[in-house]
């Protein structure tokens, strides 16, 4: 009780110190900072009364609304074309020995992992740099991928899907490598090739059109990719053929070719039909807006162009197989299908329904007949890799000029010989751009030793060498 008596005094003068707090500047600087935190409080009430008085307008919501709906839509084209690895990875399978089966779908796999990372880091940024550098060769990049996290209306849609959307493409020319070199490529060096095409090669081919680079400026069309996609993926395969040579045993001594069946034409049908889906996001999704009426009748209308043109060109490859070999076979008629399907691709928004039709047919029959050309040239390509996309890649861009509407609203000027020859020599520059830069990343390889296995492990499969497992048990 002393204790508590003795600390009267101190007690005491606690008291008058704190009437006289106010009067201190830290006191008024607290009093000070409470009246701010009012008067904001006041002011974001005042704000949010004001905002919920005025109404959105309806082209603000109308805006707002297609923002929403181009996003979701882009996305879901994205996964559908994402999904086409799967149908690339079932075909490719299919079509070769079941000792590489492993290899194959690792290499589909890394295409698509890897192809992710290196268009995040340099590739989407570097096709697409702006409108600074419209009409040029090369533009520069900034890696990464902008996210507008207030939703830029007048772009129409989110950044993060539109990388979504053209990464997919990019795996998608990578991965079509991987058919034409199977069953004797190295795994390491596939890593390598997979890492510069979607990173660096791809992209500036891209750029030329895609991202209002040189090609663009002249007036070349190509809507989905007959040629930035496919016909890029179908060189880079011959130059990688070229470079490794034929697997063991595909020609005799006497240069007759000598048929390597593959071991699933279950998993190869099963390929093609997924791939058939997939195009429904890779050529309607290119129209990359569908939230009014317009957009909409465009992308029904590009879906019926593609499903004629794939149907034609397997029939037509199908019936000429028929006549070349004198029974049905299936294979050429899966590659009548993506054939048909790759040559419609440029010019599925620009041509009339029986021109779909044509396309499609030609392109069957130019797969059959590429098939059979390789073979006589003693080039190995295990899967038509080259016929469907590198060919068939170039029709595209070809009957584009031939069949499609002319850009009027761009090149008023522009004749029908005119835009033909345009088409003609921006296919053939993308082309020799895929062809000769790939050609000298696998010659490097080849001369570094690090291209091809060995003869032994080819023979054994790349399954057990290069990853230690098979794909099928025996028990």
């Amino acid at each position: 009780m002393k204790r508590w008596i003795a600390l009267g005094p101190l007690v005491l003068f606690v008291a008058v110190f704190a009437v006289m707090l106010p009067t201190s500047s830290w006191a008024q600087d607290a009093v000070e900072v409470t009246e701010s935190a009012e008067t904001t409080e006041v002011v974001e009430e005042e704000a949010a009364e004001e905002e919920a008085e005025t109404p959105m307008t309806l082209e603000q919501y109308q805006a707002d609304m297609n923002y929403a709906f181009n996003t979701m839509l882009m996305l879901v084209c994205a996964v559908l074309v994402i999904f086409m690895q799967a149908g690339f990875a079932m075909v490719e399978v299919g079509l070769n020995s079941q000792k590489n089966a492993v290899n194959i779908l690792s290499k589909n796999l890394m295409d698509l992992c890897v192809g992710v990372m290196l268009f995040w880091l340099f590739g989407f940024n570097l096709m697409y740099p702006g409108e600074a550098y419209a009409g040029d060769w090369l533009g520069t990049f900034t890696p990464f991928v902008d996210r507008d996290t207030t939703p830029d209306l007048a772009y129409g849609l989110s950044h993060s899907t539109d990388f979504m959307f053209q990464v997919a493409f990019a795996a998608t020319a990578a991965t079509i490598v991987s058919g034409a070199v199977a069953g004797r490529m190295k795994f390491s060096s596939y890593l390598v090739y997979s890492a510069i095409l979607t990173g660096l090669i791809y992209p500036i081919s891209g750029m030329w059109k895609w991202g209002g680079g040189a090609l663009d400026a002249q007036g070349f069309q190509d809507f989905a990719g007959s040629v930035v996609v496919h016909a890029v993926g179908g060189f880079a395969g011959l130059a990688g053929a070229l470079a490794l040579g034929p697997r063991i045993g595909r020609f005799g001594a006497d240069g007759k070719s000598r048929p390597m069946p593959g071991h699933n034409i279950t998993l190869a049908a099963l390929g093609v039909f997924i791939l058939w889906v997939g195009w429904y996001g890779f050529n309607p999704g290119s129209q990359l807006a569908y939230a009014t009426a317009g957009d909409a009748e465009a992308t029904t209308y590009i879906a019926l162009t593609t499903t004629l043109a794939a149907a034609a060109g397997g029939i037509a490859a199908l019936i000429t197989g028929w006549c070349i070999f004198k029974k049905p076979d299936l294979t050429m008629g899966l590659n009548g299908v993506l054939a048909g399907l790759v040559g419609i691709t440029a010019n599925c928004d620009r041509v009339e329904q029986g021109e779909a039709v044509i396309i499609g047919a030609v392109a069957g029959v130019l797969v059959v007949a590429a098939i059979i050309a390789l073979e006589k040239l003693r080039i190995d390509d295990p899967v038509g890799a080259f016929p469907v996309h590198g060919v068939c890649g170039v029709w595209g861009g070809i009957a584009t000029g031939i069949f499609g509407n002319i850009p009027l609203d761009d090149f008023p000027e522009m004749t029908r010989m005119g835009f033909l020859i345009v088409q003609i020599k921006s296919t053939a520059i993308i082309c020799v751009w895929a062809f000769v830069t790939m050609g000298i990343v696998f010659y490097a390889l080849k001369a570094m030793g690090q291209l091809r296995v060995t003869e032994e492990e080819e023979v054994q499969g790349l399954d057990i060498n290069e990853h230690g497992m098979h794909a099928y048990t025996t028990t």
